[in-house]
């Protein structure tokens, strides 16, 4: 029978060099795991990361970064890399971001990769500007280099007690040839310092100041103000409008309209609104009086996409993994050792705090951009496009951002911005959108619907596991040939688990929809570790086993797993490492001891991002209300750089996870969200948010992914806890009232 294999563009490590008038010290970073779809949306090589070391004469050091700061804690974490390298005190480091060139850098942020693929090439320039200004410094006092060792932030040479700072040795180190960084000597991590330890955020005093600025806090001179009408439903288009009533409204410029774009940046196009400041530009909008074409998708519904899940699920399949005979495996079982279940998830919005914005000017010999965003150099190809300008004469600067999830590396909002300002002319153009516009317009994370059979022997070994998925799948809207292969983006981890199944079938059908989709926190992980981690402990029921030793004991033997999404350069599933945080999950959370009355265990473990996270949530049910109380984490990254960035990482994917699977779906209705403010898609509040405990594996391994790792686990574990109090099973999210009367 013929399979089909799911392919994921790896990204590589490549280095480069160069010297100028401050010690400068360039690397080019290679990116993890980020999405091979945002990879290819940007441009059609891997998405390596860039940054520049720099240090001046009067003794400061820079790291120079291309990547984008959206609450992940790189301004912290990357800088302690190469402070360490150099030997530096903390205090002594800065950080500026990088200048939109994707001549020198790739900028795109996302994959949880930051840290992982910086890690090697920070240190490796760190390490090579210690080694100029070492020979620098030996040079000066014409001593053996190896006589001299760096210490806070200079050079000191021991035995004549001599000590000169680096900003004093600079002038000489950056005439000097830089190292080889494939064979610069490396600090030996038992010597480590800087890494490994609490650090507090470096941008957090600004942000907790109210000086930091974000995308929406840009104010370049003669800034107008602009809103845009969309179609409320997705592929409409408007007919006609009658802008007169608009423009009656104090402070309005005018009233225009824009092409949409239907491929590549996807943007909607609609009625533009430009005004003095964002309160008119509001108003103006509600005035409009728009006749819209509401196009091909105007009969779609959540219900109307249910039921096409439902027949696909009727109909023969792609097959995608087939390893022995799954459909002879569980048609032998006894009925009693089989589980034959559906799962199903929701479209999910990605509710950044920071509504999508862009600031941008265009002039006739310059354009010039203020955007909040995750892919500045395809912000910058964008404004290309839209002003025909040449690249160089594209200033794009990078603002911090009010979260960021995915929806900040797409182009649509920068598209739009664009397309206004080059029709208002030499004035900059802040296309601002409202929290309705966010949440009506965004790219979702896709519905899904999983039909899943198994079944366990006697002695409670897993003998079959068959996976049928349908799905508005992320590569059919994203890649070049996406409809051919829509599964690429589908399954992740779920085609490859770490649970020994020698009869293993992976099915997949598209389903068709107009509803925008795209990378969410964790992508198809969220899905994926819920149904796998959900069905797990189902067959775990059916063997009659504890959840945690069924877990433990379906993995088996230590083995590497192979990506079979990638397994030529994906990392294995190291199945050591995950039963390791399994059981230091359990461990932590005293699984084995009894819980106060009322209160209720689930367990889950998954990896992803090349990470490995377990968690176990407590929860407690009083009249058909899920309080979930406490989430014991245990998680390995690798090496940790920044154990409070790690924690701080955790805690807030677990929150996204319980906002996702308690209170939030994005609903259709003739073609439009029916959702459209944090009233009807609401966030967890504070007395709702559980204990959070984040246990960290202190691996020698290189780091890892963990910004979004937490997520996948946090469903399934709280919804296994529910079946633990009930007897019944979660099936669908998210949870609602009646699933737990």
């Amino acid at each position: 029978m013929a399979t089909a294999t799911l392919v994921n563009r790896r990204d590589f490590l490549k280095t480069t060099a160069s010297a100028g008038a401050a010690l400068v010290v360039g690397f080019h970073l290679g990116a993890s795991s980020a999405d091979a779809s945002a990879v290819d949306q940007e441009k059609k090589t891997v998405n390596p990361f860039n940054a520049w070391v720099r240090i001046t004469p009067d003794n400061q050091v820079t790291l120079i970064l291309g990547k984008s700061e959206m609450g992940q804690g790189i301004m912290t974490a990357l800088p302690m890399i190469l402070a360490e390298e150099l030997y530096l005190e903390w205090d002594k480091v800065r950080i500026e971001q990088a200048p939109t060139d994707p001549a020198i850098y790739d900028h795109g942020t996302g994959g949880s990769g930051s840290v992982a693929a910086s890690w090697l090439p920070l240190r490796q320039a760190g390490a090579a500007a210690r080694e100029m200004l070492i020979t620098a410094a030996a040079q000066h006092w014409n001593v053996n280099r190896n006589t001299c060792k760096p210490k806070d932030g200079g050079i000191l040479h021991g035995a004549r007690n001599q000590y000169l700072t680096y900003g004093e040795l600079v002038s000489v180190a950056a005439t000097l040839p830089v190292p080889n960084l494939n064979t610069v000597p490396l600090k030996n991590s038992d010597d480590f310092t800087i890494v490994g330890r609490d650090r507090n955020r470096f941008e957090a005093r600004a942000k907790s100041s109210g000086t930091a600025k974000f995308g929406i806090d840009s104010r370049p001179d003669n800034l107008v103000y602009a809103v845009i009408a969309r179609c409320p439903v997705f592929g409409g288009k408007p007919v006609k409008f009658d802008a007169a009533k608009a423009k009656a409204v104090p402070g309005i410029r005018d009233v225009i309209s824009i092409d949409p774009v239907p491929q590549g940046a996807f943007s909607a196009g609609g009625v533009v609104v430009l005004a003095d400041n964002s309160w008119a530009a509001m108003q103006g909008r509600r005035a409009l009086d728009i006749t819209w074409d509401e196009g091909p998708h105007a009969g779609e519904s959540s219900q109307s996409l249910r039921q096409q899940f439902i027949d696909n699920a009727s109909k023969p399949a792609k097959v995608v993994r087939n390893d022995g005979d799954a459909n002879a495996a569980i048609a032998a079982a006894p009925a009693a050792k089989k589980v034959d279940i559906v799962y199903e998830l929701p479209f999910a919005a990605h509710a950044c705090m920071e509504p999508m914005n862009c600031t941008v000017r265009i002039g006739p010999d310059s354009a010039e951009a203020w955007v909040p965003t995750q892919a500045p150099q395809w912000a910058q190809d964008i404004i290309v496009g839209v002003s025909k300008l040449p690249k160089e004469k594209v200033t794009v600067h990078t603002t911090l951002m009010g979260g960021g999830f995915g929806r900040r590396y797409q182009g649509d909002f920068v598209m739009e911005a664009a397309q206004v300002a080059k029709a208002v002319g030499d004035k900059p153009v802040m296309v601002l959108w409202t929290r309705e516009d966010d949440m009506q317009h965004d790219f979702y994370r896709p519905a899904s619907y999983h039909h899943m059979q198994g079944a366990v022997d006697t002695q409670g070994n897993i003998v079959a596991w068959k996976h049928f998925q349908t799905s508005t799948s992320i590569a059919a809207m994203w890649e070049k040939n996406g409809a051919e292969k829509p599964e690429a983006s589908e399954f992740a981890t779920a085609a490859f688990i770490p649970y020994a199944a020698k009869n293993y079938r992976i099915e997949y059908t598209l389903g068709k929809s107009g509803v925008p989709r795209a990378w969410w926190r964790s992508v198809e992980h969220s899905s994926s570790g819920f149904v796998v981690e959900s069905f797990v402990d189902e067959l775990a029921a059916a063997a009659n086993t504890d959840p945690y030793e069924f877990r433990m004991r379906a993995i088996g033997d230590d083995r590497k797993i192979p990506d079979f999404n990638d397994p030529k350069e994906g990392k294995p599933l190291d199945t050591a490492r995950q039963k390791a945080v399994l059981k230091l999950a359990a461990e932590k959370a005293e699984w084995h001891k009894p819980l106060p009355p009322g209160v209720y265990r689930g367990i889950a473990g998954y990896f992803s991002f090349d990470s490995y996270t377990a968690g176990v949530a407590e929860i407690s049910l009083k009249d058909g209300k899920l309080s979930v109380q406490r989430i014991v984490y245990a998680v390995d990254c690798g090496r940790p750089v920044n154990p409070n960035g790690i924690k701080a990482q955790v805690e807030g994917a677990a929150i996204y996870g319980v906002s996702a699977f308690m209170k939030d779906a994005i609903t259709i209705n003739k073609g439009r969200v029916e959702q459209s403010n944090f009233n009807d898609y609401q966030m967890p509040r504070m007395n709702e948010t559980p204990k959070i405990e984040v246990h960290i594996v202190q691996s020698t391994e290189e780091p890892t992914g963990i910004g979004e790792p937490g997520l996948p686990v946090i469903a399934p574990a709280v919804c296994n806890a529910i079946f633990s109090a009930t007897g019944k099973r979660i099936r669908r999210l998210p949870i609602k009232p009646e699933d737990l009367a």
